[in-house]
C-alpha cells in the first residue's frame, strides 16, 4: 500500500471499515500546533498519493482528522463523537427497543407526575411569589445527550442578581478536588444566595418538579444522569466526559439515591458510568423506587 511508506513505526493503522476507510492513529504529538500537523499530513498524502495514483482515484480520496483529547467546540460535539465513541451509538436492535421503551415510560411517567403533582405547583409558586421577588420557574442551560444544550427548568430557589460566579467557582475547585466533599456536591451549604423559602424547596427535592417538563419534552428521562452546567462540562477530565455522551440526563439516578451529596465528584462519576454499562428498565424501576425514600430522607440534601 503506497501510504505506508508515510507512516512511523509508533504509528497504528487498521481499517476503520473495511475496504473502504483506513485509521491511523500518530502517536506522541503532544505540543505540536494542530493546525501544523494537519498541513504536514495533508502534504504528506497528497504527495504520496499523487506519486501512485491516476487523477481521477485521487480525488475520491478523502481526509478527516480528530484530535484526542477533542478541540473545545463550546460543549456540544457529535461528529468526533461517532469516530473517537462509535460504541456509544445507540444503532443495535435491542438498543433502539430500549430506547422506545424507555421513552414511553417517559411520557406517561412525566404525565401523570405533572396530574399527581398539579396541586403542589400551585402551593410553590404562590410560595415563591409571597417570599422572594422574581420569577417563579428558573432557567438554565445544560447539556443533555451527545452534549447538546437545552433548558433546564426548575423552581426558582435564589434572590435574582446573584453571583454565578460563586457556583462556578466552587464547581471549579469540586471538579479538581480542591473541595471537601464533606460540603456536598453542587449544592454549597449555607449558601447565602438561596431564600429561605428556597432551602425549604432544596432539602425537600420540591425544587426539582418542574424538570418532569424537560421529561415530557424529551429534553431528559425520568432516570440517568445529573446534567452539567456548560461551565461545568469545560473544567472535566476526559474521563468525565462519557457520563453526558450515551444517555439522556435524568430527574433521579444512581446517584441521587446511593450516594447525593455525601459523595466526591469522582464517585459520583463512577456510578454514573456504571448506569450507563449497565442500564435496563428493572435497573430504572429499581432506581425509581427507591427515590421517594431518597427524597424523604433528605440524606445528602442541602
Amino acid at each position: 500500500m503506497p501510504l505506508g511508506k508515510t507512516f512511523r513505526d509508533t504509528d497504528v493503522t487498521g481499517w476503520y471499515q473495511l475496504n473502504s476507510t483506513i485509521g491511523l492513529i500518530f502517536t506522541t504529538l503532544n505540543g505540536t500546533p494542530r493546525h501544523a500537523i494537519k498541513s504536514a499530513i495533508s502534504t504528506r498524502v497528497a504527495e504520496t498519493l499523487g506519486r501512485h495514483l491516476h487523477a481521477d482515484q485521487k480525488q475520491r480520496v478523502e481526509l478527516s482528522f480528530y484530535f484526542f483529547p477533542e478541540e473545545d467546540t463550546g460543549g456540544s460535539y457529535t461528529e468526533s463523537r461517532k469516530v473517537l465513541y462509535p460504541d456509544t451509538d445507540n444503532d443495535l436492535p435491542a438498543q433502539k427497543l430500549f430506547a422506545a421503551l424507555k421513552r414511553t415510560t417517559d411520557i406517561v411517567g412525566s404525565l401523570i407526575a405533572l396530574v399527581v403533582f398539579s396541586p403542589l405547583f400551585l402551593l410553590i409558586s404562590a410560595g415563591i411569589k409571597l417570599t422572594s421577588s422574581g420569577p417563579i420557574l428558573f432557567r438554565q442551560k445544560r447539556l443533555g445527550k451527545n452534549g447538546v444544550e437545552f433548558t433546564f427548568f426548575k423552581f426558582r430557589s435564589m434572590y435574582i442578581a446573584n453571583d454565578a460566579q460563586i457556583h462556578r467557582q466552587y464547581i471549579k475547585n469540586l471538579i479538581g478536588g480542591g473541595t471537601n466533599s464533606a460540603g456536598g456536591i453542587y449544592k454549597i451549604q449555607n449558601d447565602p444566595r438561596v431564600t429561605p423559602f428556597g432551602h425549604f424547596l432544596r432539602v425537600s427535592s420540591l425544587d426539582e418538579l418542574p424538570q418532569f417538563i424537560n421529561v415530557l419534552t424529551g429534553k431528559m428521562s425520568l432516570v440517568g444522569p445529573r446534567p452539567p452546567i456548560p461551565y461545568e462540562f469545560d473544567v472535566y477530565k476526559l474521563w468525565h466526559r462519557r457520563r453526558v455522551l450515551e444517555v439522556k440526563p435524568g430527574i433521579t439516578g444512581v446517584w441521587q439515591v446511593h450516594g447525593r451529596s455525601r459523595t466526591t465528584f469522582d464517585e459520583m462519576v463512577r456510578m454514573d458510568l456504571r448506569y450507563v454499562r449497565e442500564r435496563s428498565l428493572w435497573y430504572d424501576l429499581k432506581i425509581l423506587l427507591k427515590t421517594p425514600f431518597a427524597v424523604i430522607s433528605r440524606e445528602g440534601a442541602y
